[in-house]
């Protein structure tokens, strides 16, 4: 067993400086950017450097207000670009997860990106702060299911990077609310127990799902963009013998998300 997997299966997580390829993450970061710099035009007619941090985070909250469904759907939009997925199935992580112990991996859940700001939250809700839980529950997948977790931007305390607390993931599947965007565990935690991870892009969180961890508090002005990766592992005998559970449910609308379109006119116009 390699030190690395030692000191995962020891406290639940490992925290890897300058593991990833800055330029990788700088793509993912630029694509997302770009994709709702097209939006923000839209909506509220201004033209964004996606490079000026502060210029661009406050279009977006000025995006945020003026349009809610349409943020809504570009964030769910910023999810799906090649280079975010690129990266999930890239040789560098599937490696990673045998070094700590997944022999055989598997996605477990879609690649998913996140932009946490008190700014882009409505009527208090606390989406954007996750409260302390465990991921397995969203999952449900292999025992040994694991998670890396890296921001986009350099991240501490400040920007609300996460908090772990080292060793939880051995303590079994706490109680939790259903209630929310993520259920929280109810029962009581010492505050002191957990632990601050602090981050240079670059560096990446290797975690347990059963790790128990929640946000940082983002008492900045700016957002905490970050990055989340599930897998599975396809030889845990658990999950074999549960015949591979999928608790993850993708489905389509059920309606025309815009009525009456397309037109017969719109569509000869595209294949012209």
């Amino acid at each position: 067993m390699s030190t690395l997997q030692e000191q995962f299966n020891r406290d639940g997580y490992v925290l890897l400086r300058n593991r990833l390829d800055k330029d990788v993450i700088s793509n993912i970061y630029k694509d997302a950017r770009k994709i709702f710099a097209s939006q923000i035009k839209r909506v509220t007619g201004k033209s964004v450097d996606i490079d000026d941090r502060d210029a661009f985070e406050n279009a977006m909250f000025e995006f945020f207000e003026k349009d809610f469904n349409a943020f809504v759907n570009t964030g769910k939009t910023v999810q799906h670009t090649f280079s975010l997925h690129r990266l999930g199935v890239d040789p560098v992580i599937e490696n990673l997860l045998k070094e700590v112990g997944l022999t055989n991996p598997i996605i477990g859940a879609r690649a998913a990106m996140q932009f946490n700001s008190r700014f882009l939250s409505k009527d208090g809700s606390k989406h954007w702060k996750l409260d302390a839980h465990q991921d397995w529950r969203t999952g449900q997948g292999s025992l040994d299911s694991t998670v890396i977790w890296f921001p986009m931007v350099d991240a501490g305390a400040d920007i609300g990077a996460l908090q772990v607390i080292p060793g939880s993931h051995k303590i079994g599947l706490q109680e939790s609310s259903t209630s929310g965007y993520q259920g929280g565990i109810t029962s009581s935690l010492k505050e002191e127990d957990f632990v601050q991870t602090e981050f240079q892009v670059g560096d990446i969180l290797v975690f347990s799902a059963f790790l128990i961890h929640q946000s940082g508090n983002n008492i900045t002005r700016n957002i905490r963009w970050s990055v989340q990766l599930r897998y599975n592992n396809l030889d845990e005998p658990t999950f074999i013998d549960r015949g591979y559970p999928m608790a993850y449910i993708y489905k389509p609308e059920t309606e025309l998300v815009t009525p009456d379109f397309p037109t017969v006119e719109q569509l000869k116009e595209v294949f012209s």
